[in-house]
């Protein structure tokens, strides 16, 4: 008999088996049941918050470096509470000696009611900045324009509205041309930005942006400035740092032993800690599965044992007419990595289920992988767990086996 033959007649009595032991083989299954389902939905959650997490990030940009007073890391807010804020001086060193800078653009922000007519806004956030902030940044208008170099030198009073500030003053006339009133001062709005979402629940959509000289002259100059500097490929990030690095050092004239009173941020230190929380959670969650796993293959093992020495007569007729030894110990190797297959498809469709309904409240995501992976070491944990019994139903003598009663 061939080897093909032999897998086909294992899988077939490993199906007529547990047909007939159908509580036992549901019994069987639950701690695998259990622990593909949890390994499952973990991965699915956490795959789906990566792909979240990853288009949230993307709006602060692969090859933009954030000159700022805070760190996006851990801080010593006790000591980075005393440093300078940042401000013109140093927006001025950076336009005037950053060789590596393709853009360095200014943001300074404040909070106002914004209002059109009888609809009002309790709280926007006003973001000033130039004419080349679209080059940093993943916002385009939608309609209408951006700021000009024109409205950033003189200073003019034009608003370019993001998409939610759109949608609550003006849901049915196009803003374009409109004055809109921010805080006290009357603004024209020059253009709608496209819809951009949320980035780690904050809207980006709830904002509008003005010449960075009209916000201070108009809400007070006394602010913490960020800058925003692009370079033309991500490659030169690093050494875009460095310079940065020491272009701020010498305007705010530090000493060689001095420490940094700035902070460089960059995209990739928020992902370096997202990816040290996910592995943290990747790693419980596989102790947990692994011990699951480990519950229900020894429930394989003992139930394998007893059906052993349940079908020890059956054995024996087997070997009397030509059975060998490999025919039974794959008959019984089949049989449990089945049973453990069963349970793992199970959990896997628990795993969707509950994954449909966490959707709704955190993002998941389910890749053809994580289905092939489930089944697969599910049928390992049998074969592993079968052995044993296996090697004892196929070392029987067939003389005492018929005996059995």
């Amino acid at each position: 008999m061939s080897i093909a033959n032999i897998l086909v007649e294992s899988w077939r009595i490993a199906w007529l088996a547990m047909r007939s032991n159908k509580v036992r083989s549901i019994l069987t299954t639950l701690g695998i049941v259990i622990g593909v389902t949890t390994v499952v939905l973990m991965i699915i959650i956490i795959q789906g918050l990566n792909q979240s997490f990853k288009g949230e990030i993307s709006i602060l940009g692969s090859n933009t470096l954030y000159i700022q007073k805070w760190p996006w890391a851990d801080s010593d807010w006790w000591v980075i509470r005393k440093w300078p804020d940042i401000g013109e001086k140093e927006y001025r060193a950076m336009r005037t000696h950053a060789t590596l800078a393709s853009q360095v653009v200014p943001l300074v922000d404040t909070r106002r009611p914004v209002a059109f007519g009888d609809k009002r806004l309790t709280s926007v956030e006003i973001q000033g900045t130039n004419s080349e902030y679209l080059s940093v940044s993943t916002f385009s208008p939608a309609y209408g324009r951006f700021l000009s170099e024109i409205d950033v030198d003189r200073n003019r009073n034009v608003a370019v509205i993001g998409y939610g500030v759109r949608t609550e003053l003006f849901p049915y006339r196009n803003p374009i041309g409109q004055h809109i009133k921010v805080g006290p001062h009357q603004f024209l709005v020059v253009g709608v930005l496209e819809k951009q979402g949320a980035i780690f629940g904050q809207s980006m959509d709830e904002v509008i942006f003005i010449p960075y000289g009209t916000l201070l002259k108009k809400f007070g100059g006394h602010r913490d400035w960020t800058l925003v500097v692009g370079v033309a490929d991500a490659s030169q990030l690093e050494d875009m740092e460095i310079e940065a690095r020491g272009i701020m050092r010498k305007a705010r004239r530090l000493s060689p032993g001095d420490r940094d009173n700035f902070s460089l941020n960059k995209q990739s230190q928020i992902l370096e800690f997202y990816n040290k929380v996910t592995a943290g959670i990747y790693g419980g969650g596989i102790v947990i599965a692994l011990i699951s796993l480990l519950v229900g293959g020894i429930g394989i093992m003992n139930i394998m044992l007893v059906s052993v020495t349940e079908r020890t007569h059956e054995i024996g007729i087997r070997k009397a007419i030509g059975a060998r030894r490999a025919h039974i110990l794959w008959q019984f190797l089949t049989e449990s990595a089945f049973i453990c297959a069963i349970g793992g498809a199970i959990g896997i469709a628990f795993a969707y289920g509950l994954g449909r309904i966490i959707d709704k409240f955190l993002p998941t995501a389910m890749p053809f992988w994580v289905v092939f992976l489930a089944l697969g070491f599910s049928a390992s944990v049998g074969l592993f767990f079968g052995i044993w019994p296996a090697s004892k139903a196929a070392r029987m003598n067939p003389i005492e086996a018929l005996r059995y009663e």
